[in-house]
């Protein structure tokens, strides 16, 4: 199992070597971790990956490779306890799920506060107390259709506010594309110039300079051509849009190679006062959003994309992001933006028929004067369009 495991990890291209494999062998032997699927994931890492650029290929592969498998073969395997918490959770009809009551806005955060005052120990499976399961619209895992979630991932999706500590991942520049189709529908957003040193065969000026010369070979160059169009590129990563990292990685990998004048920077769910360049740092490497208005000219063409899923208070209201307590709301951020850099589209990896049915998309359409297109070849075709206007 383990060198068809090895020849995997060498058919996704990954730098692994036949020392390397052994070493892990050897750890294996000398009982270095428990023989329990997550240990062996971190040994495995350790010992077959030397270079830190390579670790999210290699989740990738290990994922492919061991999907549906929850422990080595041979070992127990214990009930996890997020089953045993969800297992808690009550299973409500459509009928009970619509009785429960959505408290809006200002009274959810007055009812937040009254109830970390109030409450002392855990509680799981009510309708009242900060816990999991249940239906109280405070806590984790519940089936409450409005409410504040502390931690953890949801299927739900239906959270106001969110507080977590969330961790990201910079999006790969790197993903070789299927097709070459995205490139070509970036290819709209064109405005080519000659500069800088690199030069180009000059086919024609050539012909024509060895015509010249009786047959003598006449070699010109010229300056080779760039793509002369800047774009500023905002990305959401992190909580629904892990749904998407693939389109999105190729999404960038091509815009990294089409346009030599390209910015790019992160947020999540929604922009507000600052952005980021490194999603590991993204909580001491903060970027204000003034300083970039004031760092790139209005000529940039700016592209924002995420699925603009999220709750209505995100955008409307000051203090509603799930990270932090923002000064101003949302909408006022992007309202900003767009006056900065009137060229502007937001790029939607969800289906555009879905749009119709998610308030905070229909929200965002609306802010974006109808610049919204989702993240298609058609819709790519669309949006340079427009932008190259």
């Amino acid at each position: 199992m383990l060198i068809d495991f090895f020849l995997h990890l060498k058919a996704s291209k990954l730098p692994v070597s036949t020392k390397e494999f052994l070493v892990l062998l050897e750890a294996l032997q000398e009982h270095v971790v428990e023989h329990s699927l997550d240990d062996f994931y971190v040994l495995s890492r350790a010992t077959l990956i030397k270079d830190e650029t390579h670790f999210d290929k290699f989740d990738r592969a290990f994922g492919e490779y061991f999907k549906g498998v929850e422990a080595l073969p041979g070992m127990d395997v214990l009930i996890p306890e997020d089953w045993l918490r969800q297992a808690m959770k009550k299973h409500l009809t459509d009928a009970e799920r619509a009785k429960l009551e959505k408290y809006g806005w200002d009274k959810l955060m007055e009812t937040l506060k009254e109830r970390l005052a109030e409450q002392t120990e855990r509680h799981a499976g009510g309708n009242k107390w900060i816990g999991t399961g249940g239906t109280s619209p405070f806590g984790h895992g519940g089936t409450h259709p409005e409410g504040i979630r502390f931690g953890g991932r949801s299927e739900h999706r239906s959270a106001v506010k969110v507080w977590a500590k969330r961790e990201f991942r910079n999006l790969d520049d790197d993903i070789e594309l299927g097709t070459r189709n995205i490139k070509i529908a970036l290819r709209r957003l064109r405005h080519f110039a000659r500069q800088g040193a690199a030069e180009e065969l000059d086919l024609e000026g050539t012909i024509a300079g060895t015509a010249r010369n009786a047959g003598w070979l006449d070699l010109r160059m010229r300056p080779e051509r760039h793509n002369a169009v800047k774009v500023l590129l905002f990305l959401d990563v992190g909580g629904s849009m892990d749904d998407h990292i693939r389109v999105c990685e190729e999404l960038f990998s091509a815009c990294r190679s089409e346009f030599k004048h390209l910015e790019y920077y992160y947020f999540h769910n929604f922009v507000y006062e600052w952005a980021w360049q490194d999603n590991t740092r993204r909580h001491t490497e903060r970027i204000l959003m003034l300083d970039l208005m004031h760092k790139y000219g209005n000529d940039y063409k700016l592209i924002f994309v995420g699925d603009a899923t999220m709750s209505p208070y995100e955008i409307t209201q000051p203090g509603g992001s799930i990270e932090y307590n923002n000064r101003e709301a949302g909408a006022v951020w992007l309202r900003r933006l767009t006056e900065c850099w009137p060229h502007a589209i937001w790029l939607n990896p969800e289906p555009e028929h879905f749009w119709q049915y998610r308030q905070s998309i229909s929200m965002v359409h609306n802010l974006m004067g109808n610049r919204m297109f989702p993240l298609t070849l058609d819709g790519l075709e669309r949006g340079m369009r427009l932008l190259s206007k």
